[in-house]
């Protein structure tokens, strides 16, 4: 618990703690980033699935791919910032650490995910590919949903 307490005691922290607007800034850039992971990563999972067929897939898997690691990055990023703030608190908190359990999850079922795609010969998803879109869209709706939660507890 040291080391928690000595991060949010960082000069740093100690100014998004403090800034009337730094928080709040970082907050919602975090909501936007989970807002866009989180959309990327449905309508990919869904094309791969085959629920959205009218775009060619190998270009769109391709396009929502970089987006959602982008997305991820930002909210990665910014989530550190807003756990620095109370990061004694968090790290006590079950609900946070089941949902950084189901982001380690979903990281690697998108690794799986990334080695199924990059072998596929054809433009049809074999069905290791199509489980892993249904496993990241329970992942990710998990992760979210814990997330909301932590706010509330």
């Amino acid at each position: 618990m040291e080391f928690l307490e000595s991060i949010e005691q960082l000069g740093a922290v100690r100014l998004l703690k403090t800034s009337f607007l730094a928080y709040p800034i970082v907050n919602a850039l975090h909501i936007a980033a989970i807002g866009m992971l989180f959309t990327s990563v449905i309508i990919l999972d869904l094309a791969v699935v085959g629920v959205i067929r009218s775009l060619p897939r190998r270009e769109f898997v391709a396009l929502f791919r970089r987006i959602a690691l982008i997305a991820f990055g930002v909210a990665v990023l910014t989530g550190l910032m807003l756990f620095s703030v109370k990061a004694s608190d968090y790290a006590q908190m079950p609900v946070f650490l089941f949902k950084l359990g189901l982001i380690a999850v979903a990281a690697l079922n998108f690794l799986v995910f990334s080695a199924l795609y990059k072998r596929g010969r054809t433009d049809e998803p074999c069905p290791g590919l199509r489980l892993t879109a249904v496993i990241s869209i329970i992942l990710w709706g998990g992760v979210l949903l814990c997330g909301r939660f932590i706010g509330f507890l």
